[in-house]
């Protein structure tokens, strides 16, 4: 059997931890679309870490049943939970957007600015990568992949956006997978019920990345698709670093299930139009931050 990724590996805890915190016990059931909702991920990350789980007799797969719990790893004392990870993501993304850290960093230096022990370091990075945010330097270190975005880069990536994603909802061809619009409206509604923390700004923005690039895929296009991904790739790190609290994710996930209701009518040049409206709203919103010198979205 293939080794796990540092990914696979990394969300595989993450599980873990979801159902300790729970209060999970060996006989119980997953729900592997749940746990992706739950963990801000798409499935496939997902269904690997479970294998992996599974291949470690933590858990057991029961085709059209679910994810049955059979045993549950003892907690090392030195480890840190996922939300500490999660917390100096969240302060590396703001470091990195704000001219702070370099263009190229070392393991060491991640463990020391973030206070993490060298193997939540090494999750740390290896999400990263996986996320093609970084990528390891031939023999030490590590390369971020994208620049901090400044406010000329900003700019035009909205207005990129404005341009395309709105008229991907006309194409010809638009057609969503079945069942993609309830599952997207079942995390808006789960990320709306939940409390909001430091490090909830990561599974908000991976969710909201979900709900553009699989709106981008329905167009049958590879281009809008990958034109698509590309913009979100270069605006992780700054919606990492969040600062607009939990009043503008609110507004975000409402009007992002009224274009999920809009589609789901067949309705998609009313669909089309809130799409417009909802980026141009975004983009007034970041340049009145970045103006008052607060922390972009």
């Amino acid at each position: 059997m293939t080794a796990p990724t540092r990914l696979q590996q990394e969300i595989a805890e993450r599980i873990l931890h979801l159902v300790r915190e729970d209060a999970l016990a060996p006989g119980a059931w997953l729900n592997e679309n749940a746990t992706a909702r739950r963990l801000g991920v798409s499935r496939t990350p997902v269904r690997a870490a479970l294998d992996h789980l599974a291949a470690q007799g933590v858990v057991r797969r029961h085709l059209n049943k679910g994810i049955e719990i059979l045993s549950l790893p003892v907690v090392g004392d030195t480890a840190l939970p996922p939300e500490e990870i999660e917390l100096a993501m969240v302060r590396l993304a703001h470091e990195r957007e704000n001219g702070l850290l370099p263009d190229e960093v070392s393991e060491q230096e991640v463990m020391r600015r973030y206070d993490l022990g060298r193997p939540e370091a090494q999750k740390l990075l290896a999400r990263l990568a996986g996320l093609d945010m970084v990528e390891r330097k031939p023999g030490y270190g590590w390369r971020f992949l994208h620049a901090p975005r400044d406010r000329r880069l900003r700019d035009e990536s909205y207005r990129f956006r404005l341009v395309i994603e709105p008229l991907g909802l006309l194409e010809p061809g638009f057609r969503l997978e079945p069942g993609w619009i309830a599952e997207m409206r079942a995390r808006h509604v789960e990320a709306l019920e939940r409390p909001w923390r430091d490090s909830s700004s990561i599974a908000f923005y991976e969710m909201n990345a979900a709900f553009h690039e699989g709106l981008a895929a329905a167009t049958q296009n590879r281009f809008f698709h990958s034109a698509v991904r590309r913009q979100n790739q270069l605006r992780r790190l700054s919606n990492y670093d969040w600062g607009l609290g939990f009043e503008r994710v609110q507004v975000n996930c409402t009007e992002h299930i009224a274009m999920l209701g809009h589609l789901e009518a067949g309705e998609n040049e009313v669909a089309s139009a809130l799409m417009r409206s909802h980026l141009l709203r975004a983009s007034k919103l970041d340049l009145g931050l970045r103006l008052a010198g607060a922390a972009a979205p």
